[in-house]
């Protein structure tokens, strides 16, 4: 039987490029998205186009998990399009700087929606899944962050708290959840700018980052899918987290 996998914000930028390549491998695909509607209908329609009912998207946005009517209502409209769940892609996610200056209600807007889209729905969109991708003996891939490893990116101390605690869901639940789910993680470097106004990035912004890279260029979304192909396909991994950053890693300071 065709496995499913479901991508958060599999619509654009990183999650596309998941979608495209899972789409291409075999897989049935369910592209979760909440504002980027004409980006999921194409993505969606072209992958039709190539496989007729081989894709479906799902609109959301990620407080539902704040909400246990609502989560439960998404995870049977994942699980009724095509009857199960193989692969769960935590794609989704917020990034922009905050900044101990601010007032505290902007950065408690932002500790809510930093933790909410990094940390707390990956936790609870995998709850809510856990019957069928149990059923399945699934797979779940986290997009986390180099800096997330100890080695945080100055001027973002609440994102880097947020894909932290991610991090840590991806090694404490690779315990829990084993032997039916692996879960494993996928840390991006300098793959892809910000296209967001709170995080825009200077030309000498982007020109340093590059110069930091060892192998001194930015990195590919499509090459972010493609670490994500392989630990679906790799059966004897859990609790595993690989840098995609062209070995940008191992010039940052860290504990």
């Amino acid at each position: 039987m065709t496995k499913t996998a479901l991508i958060t914000g599999g619509a654009k930028r990183i999650g596309a490029a998941i979608t495209h390549l899972l789409h291409q491998e075999g897989f049935n695909v369910i592209i979760h998205y909440h504002q980027s509607q004409a980006q999921a209908v194409a993505l969606n329609d072209e992958l039709n186009r190539l496989r007729p009912d081989s894709a479906a998207i799902i609109c959301a946005d990620l407080n539902i998990v704040n909400h246990p009517n609502d989560l439960s209502h998404f995870a049977e409209q994942c699980a009724r399009q095509f009857g199960r769940i193989d692969a769960l892609i935590h794609n989704a996610s917020s990034f922009y700087p905050s900044d101990l200056s601010d007032t505290h209600d902007t950065l408690l807007a932002a500790w809510e929606d930093l933790l909410l889209t990094n940390a707390k729905a990956p936790l609870f969109l995998t709850h809510a899944l856990l019957p069928k991708l149990k059923a399945a003996q699934g797979c779940i891939i986290s997009l986390l962050d180099i800096h997330a490893d100890a080695k945080p990116f100055v001027g973002y101390p609440i994102y880097n708290m947020a894909k932290a605690a991610h991090r840590m869901m991806v090694q404490s639940l690779a315990l829990e959840l084993a032997p039916e789910i692996r879960i494993n993680g996928v840390s991006p470097g300098v793959n892809i700018f910000p296209e967001n106004h709170h995080s825009s990035f200077s030309h000498q912004i982007k020109s340093d980052l590059i110069a930091s890279i060892p192998l001194a260029r930015i990195g590919t979304p499509e090459e972010i899918a493609q670490a994500v192909l392989f630990l679906l396909k790799s059966s004897y991994i859990t609790g595993q987290i690989i840098a995609i950053d062209g070995g940008r890693s191992l010039t940052l300071k860290g504990g």
